[in-house]
């Protein structure tokens, strides 16, 4: 029966736009006739409303920008800093991904710095890469494109215009998501709560105050662009040029999306399975949802080609998915109705799609050469307890808070903003809404064409039921990674500020409970008014006067010994000299002195990781023969202990470098419940640094400070006694 109910859905897409564009006004006039307003009246009422909600959008995405930029140089002074200061403030992966925007602005033209960057044997010894494809730099190439093509180079300089195009996209994104809880309650006030919302939570809702450069900065806002594209999409009853609009913006920002963050095709999973259930249980207009799949499928199709034939793309589980699901319903819709076949279609639908995915992706997987984070599916495995590891990568990744489960504080600072109680009334009580909705599909009751608000059914509403689902399913990986919140914790304020200000949830509410004292339709739009104001004074209260201090109080921010070994580099070092240490280290070093390193902090090659593997040695109980033959493996002229790993003092035992590394090379030893760390060698961080031999022999101290101990690795070993 609820394959009846798509049919009908279908059918009534099918309908002419021009038809339903001329039906909507006569049935607005004759609602205005009975209200006693003139449609002159109303078209003005609406250009008000529009006007004003866009100008409040647009404002709160360039107020959030000014606010990033603000406090960006309040924290690290950088207007009155050098470059080389400024340089040291992008750390780890944020590091090369600014030295290779520099690169592109120094080459001699465009085209020859993308040659160079798709041909790069100039940042790792012993390795050609191909940056672009690897790191993904489209960000970076467009950056450059920019500022060139628009005459900056005389009135802004490069670090600024590069990180004022990262807040810029942080402004973008957040008036995406105002918009998105705009159209789905009608009214802006929920908008100006989502930004509150998401501004007071900010340390869970972006990564932009650790790292600017990083991918999902720049992916993100797109990302929440084409959320706000789908959901008008999505809409029933929309006019014919409004629905081209929003598919053609949903294209446009899947494609961006997927082309500046190689993990996108996972997320965009996530959507597809969403999308999949609403299609499933017959809540939205199957042909819309198909035709976000094709956009899918295009996207995967013409990012492989532009990025170089990313094969990764074509074992992505976002491909095999989207296939099964246009394989099965050609089948389903194949099929004559009412044969016996089809109905067991129709009941094994879901069945079927999730066996022919699985299947597909299984056999692209054996015939498509590929190198698709296969450490990732180990780190899953070990992370749910399937398997066991000793390897140092693995337990490395395991170690990082990112990956790790949400802390209590998590909770407790969305519960202090008040963000986590709303959120979790608004998903009970549409949760409840669509499990009545699917119950009656069930029983053969047809959607209604249009939900009035004296209905209560705001789980007939297909965008509103998208996201329920879309928020369950980024809310379980949030549970499970800490580092996921930054995908769930934009769209929660986004829900809970749309239902606090929607009279549909109020109205849904009310009618299970039956309310008779009070006009339930009354009380729902002042509820829907009322307590969106009441939290909206309560959060400028609580958190406006911390919000200004942010802005108002001066951070300091300086690392001298930091800017001391760069100096010391720029000018002692010799031009081809080849540099080891930490990877997070050796980023820095190639982005502040353009020297070459033997890693980077990239998790995405497997012959990096076990680059990063083997020079990490340097903080294990190896012998110095050992570690020199690895050095000297990677032709490596130079290596930086940093005091900071070596005398590591980590709260969590066990999860610091050194142990690692002994749990690695069995260096541990566990008797009755305890861990003793056995070598014959003491830790090589530590021994160097006592100058006598065999070390002496093989290394020779160049330079120190607090913080770093240089040392060069002899061509010549002199073996003294």
């Amino acid at each position: 029966k609820m394959s009846s109910g798509a049919a009908d859905l279908r059918q009534r897409k099918k309908q002419n736009c021009t038809e339903s564009d001329k039906m909507a006004p006569e049935e607005r006039n004759k609602e205005n006739s009975k209200l006693g307003r003139s449609p002159k009246y109303l078209l003005i009422q609406r250009f008000a409303k529009l006007f004003f909600g866009c100008l409040a959008a647009v404002t709160s995405g360039m107020m959030y920008a000014v606010y990033l930029s603000t406090y960006h140089e309040r924290k690290f002074w950088f207007s009155s800093r050098q470059e080389l200061e400024r340089e040291i403030t992008f750390q780890g992966d944020s590091a090369i991904y600014y030295s290779f925007y520099k690169e592109l602005l120094k080459a001699p033209s465009f085209e020859r710095g993308v040659y160079e960057l798709t041909h790069n044997n100039k940042t790792i010894s012993l390795k050609t890469i191909n940056a672009v494809q690897q790191m993904t730099l489209y960000p970076e190439l467009i950056a450059s494109v920019l500022y060139q093509a628009s005459g900056s180079e005389e009135v802004i300089e490069p670090v600024y215009f590069y990180i004022g195009i990262v807040f810029g996209l942080q402004g973008i994104y957040v008036t995406a998501l105002f918009v998105t809880s705009w159209v789905m309650s009608g009214t802006w006030l929920a908008g100006m709560l989502t930004v509150a919302w998401f501004i007071i939570n900010r340390t869970d809702t972006t990564r932009i105050d650790y790292s600017i450069p990083s991918r999902e900065n720049w992916a993100l806002p797109y990302f929440a662009c084409q959320v706000a594209a789908l959901t008008g999409y999505l809409k029933k009853n929309l006019n014919c040029s409004a629905e081209k609009f929003c598919y053609l913006l949903v294209n446009a920002s899947t494609y961006t999306f997927m082309m500046m963050w190689e993990y996108s095709h996972y997320l965009l999973f996530v959507q597809a399975v969403s999308l999949f259930l609403l299609d499933s249980f017959a809540l939205a207009q199957t042909e819309k949802v198909h035709e976000v799949y094709r956009i899918y499928l295009f996207s995967v199709i013409v990012g492989y080609l532009l990025q170089f034939e990313n094969s990764a793309l074509l074992v992505s589980p976002l491909l095999s998915f989207v296939v099964a699901l246009m394989l099965s319903k050609s089948l389903q819709m194949n099929m004559k109705k009412s044969t016996f076949v089809s109905r067991l279609l129709k009941i094994m639908y879901i069945y079927l799609v999730l066996t022919v995915a699985v299947t597909l992706n299984f056999l692209l997987k054996m015939f498509i050469p590929h190198k698709e984070n296969e450490h990732l599916l180990k780190f899953i495995e070990v992370k749910l307890g399937l398997n066991t590891t000793k390897n140092f990568t693995m337990n490395w990744l395991l170690c990082q808070e990112s990956l790790q489960a949400p802390s209590q504080d998590f909770f407790l600072r969305l519960t202090q903003s008040s963000l986590l109680p709303f959120y979790i009334l608004v998903l009970i009580i549409c949760l409840f809404s669509v499990t009545q909705v699917i119950f009656r599909r069930i029983c053969g009751e047809p959607l209604k064409e249009t939900v009035k608000l004296e209905d209560g059914r705001i789980g007939e509403r297909p965008e509103i039921v998208y996201h329920v689902i879309h928020t369950i399913l980024l809310g379980c990986l949030a549970m499970c990674l800490e580092g996921m919140k930054y995908l769930w914790t934009p769209y929660v304020c986004m829900l809970a500020a749309f239902g606090v200000c929607s009279p549909e949830l109020w109205m849904t509410l009310f009618k299970w409970l039956r309310l008779k004292a009070v006009h339930p339709i009354l009380l729902a739009l002042i509820l829907s008014m009322a307590v969106p104001t009441i939290i909206g004074f309560s959060l400028w209260k609580e958190f406006f006067p911390r919000i200004m201090t942010e802005l108002t109080e001066l951070q300091e921010f300086y690392d001298p010994d930091t800017v001391e070994l760069m100096t010391w580099i720029k000018r002692q070092a010799p031009v081809a000299a080849v540099f080891a240490g930490s990877p997070q280290l050796m980023g820095v070093i190639k982005l502040c002195t353009g020297w070459m390193v033997s890693s980077l902090p990239l998790y995405n090659d497997d012959d990096l990781l076990k680059r990063n593997e083997n020079i990490y040695q340097i903080y294990s109980k190896r012998s110095a023969e050992d570690i020199y033959k690895i050095l000297t493996s990677y032709k490596a002229n130079f290596l930086v202990i940093e005091d900071s790993i070596c005398n590591e003092v980590g709260p969590v035992r066990g999860c610091r470098v050194k142990d690692l590394l002994d749990i690695a090379n069995g260096h541990v030893v566990c008797e009755e419940g305890d861990n003793y760390a056995y070598s014959k060698y003491g830790r090589f961080c530590h021994e160097i640094k006592m100058n006598y031999s065999p070390y002496v022999n093989y290394f020779t101290r160049v330079y120190w400070n607090r913080s770093y101990f240089v040392y060069r690795i002899n061509t010549v070993i002199s073996f003294q006694s």
